[in-house]
């Protein structure tokens, strides 16, 4: 038996993943990933803060020309005792349909999504995320996006708790090819044609590929499809220049220089939309509720991907049976996820092994994970990311 195999034998059909920092060379670290204080630069100062924690990924961060081979890309804790670790994409190459599902391998082969929880202390720049068809022009996937506002993480919500979401219905054209033209001219304030949405925690929103948007400064949980790609159409954000290539980088070689083709990246229906808000924000919906505990999707509603936050009770043992593959990050609490020890972190120092973190396969999924709460005082919480193919996620907000 191999070592992948052992692995996923020995942990029920669960894997304990360790945690994946991403920095950014924008923005600022908002320091409530409960990493050490000490370790927010741990990357290098060129490459800047860590602002971004990547779960249940396969995918490479688009970091720059000096991002690792790996960066981005989750890990398995093989062996506690001697702290060794695998890449969680070897995973997920030789166990296939034992691990994603048949559907899923069928489908792309691979576990096709993943999430992430992004700290910033400042509003993120306008931007959006290409299409499918767009970003296969160069060789990535679209970036249709949720995204979840967990309480655990926002005791602080940063310096703009709002998020601008596409353009203002009345908003032409025009207006925004001035703002591309006057990129490297001024500040082109683009985030004027929009409109901001006050966020309020334990709520969410889903982001299709196409539309422009401007995140709020919130801890944010965004399960996402399997890349990396981004157009940034704002070139101030809160007095921090966005430099050209920024606007450019995700554009084909042909097209770097061509504002026409960059403007067409927008989906212009869905980003004017009138019933913006209506069509796109999520409040949860309770799946199901016992005196052990509760299920609410937070993400649904969409072709691409789905989230749950489970709250087990204190003291509580819950039989956890979902209909397909999933990452969980737990949030709040301590107890036993499964044959695993699992706690929400407190503190973490950059290479720190964390019980927060699991990838359950499709089977073990079904078969269903038993989950003790530990504690006689807090709850836990866990959020699970889906990709596309559970049946039970609700089809309609």
């Amino acid at each position: 038996m191999s070592e992948i195999k052992k692995v996923f034998h020995n942990g029920g059909g669960i894997l304990q993943l360790t945690p994946t920092w991403v920095p950014r060379g924008f923005n600022e670290p908002g320091h409530r990933l409960r990493l050490h204080p000490d370790d927010y630069y741990a990357f290098g100062m060129d490459r800047g803060g860590i602002c971004e924690r990547w779960l249940g990924s396969v995918t490479v961060a688009l970091n720059g020309p000096k991002t690792g081979p790996t960066e981005g890309m989750s890990f398995v804790l093989a062996d506690r005792a001697s702290g060794s670790r695998i890449l969680f994409a070897d995973f997920v190459k030789e166990l296939g349909a034992d691990l994603i599902g048949a559907d899923l391998q069928k489908a792309y082969g691979t576990w096709p999504t993943f999430a992430k929880i992004y700290d910033y202390e400042k509003p993120l720049f306008h931007h959006l995320h290409l299409k499918e068809e767009q970003a296969n022009r160069i060789g990535m996937h679209g970036k249709p996006e949720a995204y979840y506002f967990p309480v655990q993480y926002n005791a602080y919500l940063g310096r703009f708790p709002l998020t601008y979401f596409g353009f203002d219905p009345s908003t032409t054209k025009e207006e925004v090819m001035e703002c591309l033209r006057n990129y490297d001219v001024r500040d082109n304030r683009i985030t004027e044609l929009s409109r901001a949405y006050r966020i309020r925690l334990g709520t969410g929103w889903y982001t299709p590929a196409g539309v422009i948007h401007a995140p709020a400064s919130l801890v944010t949980y965004e399960p996402q499809w399997n890349s990396d790609v981004n157009t940034i159409m704002e070139n101030v954000t809160m007095g921090e220049v966005n430099p050209h290539h920024l606007l450019t980088d995700c554009a084909p070689k042909e097209e770097k220089e061509d504002l026409d083709a960059i403007f067409a990246q927008i989906d212009w229906e869905e980003s004017t939309r009138p019933d913006y808000k209506e069509t796109y924000f999520r409040a949860p919906k309770t799946k199901c509720e016992t005196t052990a505990g509760v299920e609410k999707w937070v993400a649904y509603a969409n072709e691409w991907i789905a989230a749950k936050e489970t709250t087990i009770l204190p003291g509580q043992t819950y039989e956890l049976r979902d209909k397909a593959c999933y990452c969980a990050l737990v949030v709040q609490g301590h107890g036993r996820f499964g044959n695993f020890e699992c706690e929400a972190p407190g503190l973490l120092r950059f290479d720190d092994i964390s019980g927060d973190e699991f990838f359950i396969s499709e089977k073990t999924a079904n078969d269903g994970v038993v989950i003790t709460n530990t504690s006689s005082y807090e709850p836990l919480v866990i959020l699970q990311n889906f990709a596309n193919n559970n049946p039970e996620v609700p089809a309609s907000v």
